[in-house]
């Protein structure tokens, strides 16, 4: 039966005819015309275009690119790329600019790299059957490129990316201190990570990537230093470093001593380079704790075999939980501990040590022969706990700090100097071997770093020289030690200053004769033979200078330089040191005050003395990055370090060995991320 629809065409039904098999006729009605050929009649635009059996359908989808695209924009005003909705008013959701609802092939392409660098998709994603179909359903009209332009505008995004950080650090009014650790592929090929720490112009700590180099296994330490050297070169800031911190670099004293000769001879250094080599607080931490786990080794390793056999049979565990429920004992879950990670360890024995009925019980009731421990193994336990305790709790405040600035370790290192003496001094044998072989290791590591860590503590100005004063006569039982070492702090600090002085007589120059740069465009410029080489001077110029003029010599009394003020002044007032108080922000306020004294702790507070504790497995680069070429690492790494600020994404620190299962795919994301 037929039924007319318009003049020209008419409605078909057959049950005979072949079913329309496409998805795109969900959005065409196929009609037949009076002279017996078919149309497809667009459900939206009403266009008709041609449906004969050898016309296909290519035609009929590459009309929906145009029609449903055009339609969404003027129905919803979607903004496909980037939706950004400056109204203020909620009825303005309808009036987005055409600019923004525009589509931008060359821009979503930016994007896409972007993507696959923040977030370590491998390029090969853009041939992805899942990604190909949601990019086409989320926008028909982006062409998808291949891997190898993907990869291409990646590398674009990193050298943009690193001209920027160039000029940043060209333009930078601090020194730059470095960080080198040492990372891994998975078939053991060795890495370089090369990190700035900096205070920037404006008074924000600031820690970026500079490169990630592979070295050979083979002379190891020349070949670092050598690269170093080279990047620094490339970077241009040879002549701008601080300090340089190498923590798990099993040749950090050759890599610091080739880089000291270098830039020692250079006279590139402040102090002659004597504050050049610093160790990490998280290396110090780590490495006294060890000694104390060594010791201990044998009382550790029996409670681990008790945890771990009540943990192997969940009968035995369900019997172990009851009895101490019964018994009156906090239900607190057995911790089995990873020997790689202390804080595991500390963990491991403060609940085992919770248990310790529950253990006795079970060794009254167990037939199976297991070396139980005594209760003299339970008097140690509770001490190697204390000493654990006052290392764990030093991280986890170390680690919680927002700004983590050299100033906050000098007073809990003093505090674990002190605490390590008293101990060494118990009379249970036990605890005061163990706090010998830690004090020992303790003061081999802390004395490369006290001079240091001393001086950034003087230029908090809760402290001064304060903290330094009472922390020395505690840890020192001979009083005229205590004051000499005080004393070289004191003049230490001076030194330094007096070093600071030049450098801002120096940055000066320009300014010295008639007040310099009086923001003036007629100001008398002077070379450093003092020859005029401009002659626009004008009254108010030879005033400036007659006022200085008259400060240096009409005063009786010398002027106090602004050293002499900070450290007369009284110490700031703080409500506890815990307070959140912020350094930077302090002397970014005072540093018209204090001039030069200011440039010094804009340095020494940007040392990076941290005390993240990262296992080795976790500077383990993932299957894909292990896989990939060592340019195209580093280009990843860098770049993802230095975009990742500006989305708020975490940055390579996290770059574990972590995978996602399911097709294979093995891509790097942040250890914790989603």
């Amino acid at each position: 039966m037929m039924e007319a629809n318009d003049s020209n065409t008419i409605a078909v039904h057959n049950p005979r005819a072949r079913k329309l098999r496409s998805l795109v006729w969900n959005d065409f009605t196929k009609e037949r015309k009076a002279d017996g050929s078919y149309v497809a009649i667009c459900n939206h635009c009403k266009k008709q275009l041609t449906a004969s059996s050898r016309s296909g359908t290519t035609h009929l989808k590459n009309h929906l690119v145009i029609c449903t695209s055009t339609k969404r924009i003027k129905r919803k005003k979607l903004v496909v790329r980037r939706l950004v909705l400056k109204s203020t008013d909620a009825k303005s959701e309808d009036a987005v600019s055409s600019e923004h609802s525009q589509f931008d092939q060359e821009s979503s392409r930016q994007d896409l790299a972007r993507m696959v660098i923040l977030h370590g998709y491998p390029f090969n994603i853009v041939h992805h059957v899942g990604f190909r179909t949601f990019i086409r359903n989320l926008q028909p009209m982006f062409k998808l490129v291949s891997a190898d332009v993907v990869k291409a505008d990646c590398m674009k995004i990193y050298e943009n990316e690193r001209l920027r950080l160039l000029e940043v650090l060209d333009k930078l009014h601090s020194r730059i201190n470095l960080t080198i650790d040492m990372w891994r592929s998975i078939e053991d090929a060795k890495y370089v990570c090369l990190t700035c720490h900096y205070v920037d112009n404006d008074w924000r700590l600031q820690k970026k990537i500079l490169n990630f180099f592979h070295v050979g296994s083979l002379e190891m330490g020349q070949e670092i230093s050598k690269t170093i050297l080279e990047k620094l070169l490339e970077w241009n800031i040879d002549g701008k470093l601080c300090t340089i911190v190498l923590d798990n670099c099993g040749t950090s004293d050759l890599v610091a001593s080739e880089l000291l000769g270098y830039l020692r001879m250079k006279g590139f250094l402040i102090s002659n380079g004597e504050m050049f080599y610093a160790r990490s607080g998280g290396q110090l931490l780590n490495i006294v704790v060890q000694t104390a786990l060594e010791s201990a080794c044998e009382i550790i390793s029996r409670i681990r075999a008790c945890v771990q056999y009540v943990k192997s049979s969940h009968e035995r565990l369900a019997r172990f939980q009851k009895d101490a429920e019964q018994m009156g004992i906090p239900q607190k879950q057995l911790v089995l501990d990873s020997p790689a990670s202390w804080p595991s360890t500390h963990l491991m024995l403060k609940t085992a040590c919770q248990y310790q009925e529950a253990f006795k019980h079970l060794a009254e009731c167990d037939i199976e022969s297991i070396d139980f421990p005594s209760p003299k193994d339970w008097d140690d336990v509770r001490a190697i706990i204390d000493c654990l305790e006052v290392f764990y709790d030093a991280m986890e405040k170390f680690s919680a700090t927002r700004i983590p600035t050299a100033s906050l370790y000098f007073n809990e290192m003093c505090g674990i100097h002190f605490l390590l003496k008293t101990r060494y001094k118990s009379p249970q044998p036990f605890i005061a071997s163990m706090a010998k072989e830690m004090l020992e290791k303790f003061e081999q590591y802390w004395e490369l770093n006290r001079m240091l860590m001393a001086i950034a503590s003087v230029l908090d100005p809760r402290y001064k020289m304060k903290s330094v004063e009472y922390f020395f006569t505690k840890v020192f039982d001979d009083t005229s030690e205590a004051k000499t070492r005080i004393d070289n702090v004191h003049d230490s600090f001076i030194n330094l200053y007096n070093e600071y002085i030049g450098q801002s007589a120096n940055s000066l120059k320009s300014q010295a004769f008639y007040g310099g740069n009086s923001g003036s465009s007629s100001g008398a410029e002077f070379g450093n033979d003092g020859e005029c080489k401009t002659s626009h001077i004008t009254l108010s110029d030879t005033q400036r200078g007659l006022d200085q003029y008259l400060k240096e010599t009409s005063s009786g009394h010398p002027a106090r330089s602004d050293l002499d003020m900070y450290l007369e002044e009284a110490v700031h007032p703080s409500n506890s040191p815990d307070d959140n108080f912020d350094i930077l922000a302090w002397w970014k306020y005072n540093a018209a005050k204090y001039p030069a004294l200011s440039m010094m702790a804009r340095d020494i507070l940007g040392i990076p003395i941290s005390v993240d504790l990262v296992d080795s497995d976790a500077r383990t680069l993932n299957q894909y990055l292990s896989s990939t070429d060592p340019v195209t690492i580093e280009c990843l790494i860098c770049a993802q370090d230095w975009i990742g600020n500006e989305t708020e994404v975490s940055p390579v620190d996290a770059l574990a060995l972590v995978s996602l299962e399911g097709n294979g795919d093995e891509v790097m994301v942040p250890a914790g991320g989603d």
